[in-house]
């Protein structure tokens, strides 16, 4: 299929956008910490079943294994965590503005380690993409002051980002490394993922008993269904196709348009009034998306 890389990552995106609604109210009820460990949980249950259903096959090389066991740890665990703490430390916008670097990262470890050289038009798209995605979170409106940029939260922020660019260039070379499912790919990194998370969780004492929590929240457990199906199933699966199927740093790019999306569903969920920076930094992305199309 023309494009499927590049349709794969912007669906990804799209499924992202709206889990970032649904994980919010389920932070506010069992806590980031539960929400992480149950959507893996979950997610891994749901790709289990569809890999069973199809009878797909877990005959792989035990190199991809090793390739995305770390590609799961280093985006899914320290990824994850780099970002949640940018989070609570400078704030949802300038984290968010950090991982618009993901594309950057994503471009110069997959020139080094991948040998992936793009075009000049892919790289003008990148730019300008980034650039538009850049431009929407700073002039997004800040709703509180509560938050200001700090070393330490800037750093976290960036941790997540290189997590996530080295988790997608781990997940390409498993791919390069021979033929390999996208659904089979996602399980064994949400998996092992998981594993590692819960495991960290009891020795540093950040879980209590998760079973428990989800007992006494029946909402938080429904809205965390909800997220596994949306990030780490339909999510990470269709970034998957996405580096399968297209250059790292295209897919990157196009998965890094979540703050984009957000902008409508901001508009219509939340009620919030958009700032002419927001739309003209929208149509410098969608610009953008364009050009990489036109290689």
């Amino acid at each position: 299929m023309i494009f499927l890389g590049e349709f794969a990552a912007l669906s990804a995106a799209l499924f992202w956008s709206v889990n970032a609604i649904v994980l919010t109210e389920a932070v506010s009820k069992v806590g980031s910490f539960n929400v992480n460990v149950g959507r893996l949980f979950f997610a891994s249950i749901f790709l289990l079943v569809t890999i069973l259903l199809f009878s797909l096959s877990f005959n792989i090389y035990w190199q991809q294994y090793f390739y995305l066991i770390l590609s799961g740890i280093i985006g899914l665990v320290i990824g994850d965590y780099g970002m949640l703490k940018s989070y609570e430390l400078i704030g949802p916008r300038l984290g968010m503005l950090l991982m618009a670097f993901v594309p950057s990262m994503s471009l110069i470890l997959a020139y080094y380690f991948l040998d992936e050289v793009l075009g000049f038009s892919q790289i003008v798209g990148i730019i300008i993409t980034s650039f538009g995605l850049a431009l929407v979170i700073l002039q997004k409106k800040v709703i509180s002051e509560k938050f200001h940029f700090t070393l330490k939260g800037g750093l976290y922020g960036l941790l997540a980002a290189l997590g996530q660019a080295v988790g997608l260039i781990l997940a390409k070379e498993a791919f390069n490394f021979s033929e390999l499912n996208e659904f089979v790919a996602a399980f064994i990194r949400i998996i092992f993922s998981f594993i590692l998370l819960l495991m960290l969780g009891r020795f540093l004492g950040f879980s209590r008993n998760p079973i428990r929590v989800f007992r006494n929240n029946k909402k938080g457990l429904k809205l965390i269904i909800w997220g596994a199906i949306l990030g780490p199933y339909l999510g990470i699966t269709s970034s998957l196709i996405a580096v399968a199927n297209t250059h790292v740093g295209i897919a990157s790019t196009l998965m890094a348009t979540v703050p984009l999306l957000m902008l409508p569903i901001s508009k219509f969920y939340y009620k919030e009034k958009l700032s002419l920076f927001s739309v003209v930094g929208t149509i410098i992305a969608v610009i953008g998306i364009a050009v990489l199309f036109l290689y």
